[in-house]
């Protein structure tokens, strides 16, 4: 049995997984935007150990719900699920953050830093990505005309980024990125045509650690099997310099 917490998982494709990880009897700690949506997950699944409750939106915010973590002890896995989508208009958080950015990119982040080191790390990122570039000189979209979709794709690369980034600095733990298909969840929408009953099933395999084949680390997976991610991913560069970012912004330094 592992402890994995799971962030973004009141609905969709992290209730999917943590009800899948809890059937095969893993201890699941969810996370909720606020209190209805905790009330409503625990109502969802009620064998969850505990429903985490904070805006990963503000930097305060992710802080908190990283110390409600580490209050609840150790975990072997986390999931870093929480994310909104590719719809979405420009709006400034408190800290003036696009909040895509902040909740997709900046709020993974402050969690991988604060959060006590997992054995297992895994990143939701999405097909956006592969098209997509970093754009690290106007990451807060201050010099550009904004666009929800290349937004979000942006965001979707960070974190795929970030796995590798900790892959390389933290070589005991096991950090990959996936990609669950364009699905019909609410952030995907009625229309979107991949496979709901295989979009939860990556991330459930790489955090619950009952398969030697998940003992893997850096890598990018879609359906459970290995793909390469868009090539900035994998520029080591580029990691370094989005992670120096992120510690920059929330003044949260990650641990070598």
């Amino acid at each position: 049995m592992s402890r994995i917490f799971i962030s973004g998982s009141s609905t969709g494709l992290g209730m999917m997984a943590a009800d899948l990880l809890a059937a095969q009897d893993h201890e699941i700690v969810l996370h909720a935007r606020n209190a209805a949506r905790a009330e409503a997950a625990r109502k969802e699944l009620p064998q969850a150990k505990a429903v985490v409750v904070g805006d990963l939106e503000t930097i305060e915010g992710a802080k908190n719900v990283a110390a409600q973590v580490n209050a609840l002890g150790r975990f072997d896995a986390v999931m870093h699920n929480a994310a909104v989508g590719y719809r979405e208009g420009h709006r400034l958080t408190a800290d003036g953050l696009p909040h895509v950015f902040a909740i997709n990119t900046l709020s993974a982040y402050i969690l991988t830093a604060l959060i006590r080191r997992p054995k297992r790390l895994v990143y939701l990122s999405s097909g956006m990505h592969r098209h997509a570039h970093a754009n690290l000189d106007d990451i807060l979209w201050k010099q550009r005309h904004w666009n929800g979709s290349t937004a979000y794709a942006e965001s979707k690369l960070h974190d795929a980024m970030l796995a590798f980034a900790i892959a390389r600095r933290w070589p005991g733990v096991f950090s990959n990125a996936l990609e669950p298909g364009w699905v019909p969840t609410r952030m995907g929408g009625p229309g979107a045509p991949d496979d709901m009953s295989q979009a939860h099933l990556t991330q459930t395999w790489l955090v619950a650690g009952e398969d030697p084949k998940a003992d893997v680390t850096g890598h990018y997976f879609y359906h459970l099997q290995r793909m390469e991610p868009n090539a900035e991913a994998r520029d080591e560069a580029l990691q370094d310099r989005l992670v120096a970012i992120c510690a920059e912004i929330s003044g949260i330094a990650l641990e070598a």
